[in-house]
């Protein structure tokens, strides 16, 4: 962006992430569907839109709060409450239980394993490409 704010990139991506949350979301509160699907619609339509570019953010702690915010609030949505047996409530899942029934690895780990394969890509770039020089530089 012009002003270089990491901050204002990664909100405007919420945003549209959270446009798109809203265009899916009949999707991932249709019961009949199975959470495989959902998860399946919020890794191949929500996250590339979050994600795009995301290989020259530099991220920082507060970034990665927010996109851990918006992945956790949506993975809740997929695999709904938790009956609480011995109070017969219902409850919101907690972090560490949606890390352990979401298999696959978080937002910032996609992250990073982009920015090192974009790494990689422009390491293998001739001496004369200008991403190559900053990278070297």
């Amino acid at each position: 962006m012009n002003q270089n704010s990491i901050h204002e990139e990664i909100k405007s991506k919420l945003k549209s992430g959270n446009a798109c949350y809203h265009l899916v979301q009949n999707l991932v509160f249709y019961s009949p569907l199975s959470k495989i699907i959902k998860i399946q619609v919020h890794r191949t339509i929500m996250l590339p839109v979050v994600l795009h570019g995301c290989e020259t953010w530099s991220l920082t702690w507060r970034g990665e709060c927010r996109l851990r915010m918006f992945e956790n609030r949506v993975l809740r949505k997929i695999f709904g409450p938790k009956r609480v047996k011995v109070r017969r409530e219902w409850r919101k899942l907690h972090n560490e239980e949606l890390n352990d029934l979401y298999s696959y690895p978080n937002v910032i780990w996609v992250i990073i394993s982009r920015k090192i394969r974009w790494t990689g890509h422009v390491a293998c770039m001739g001496e004369r490409r200008g991403a190559y020089r900053i990278l070297v530089w």
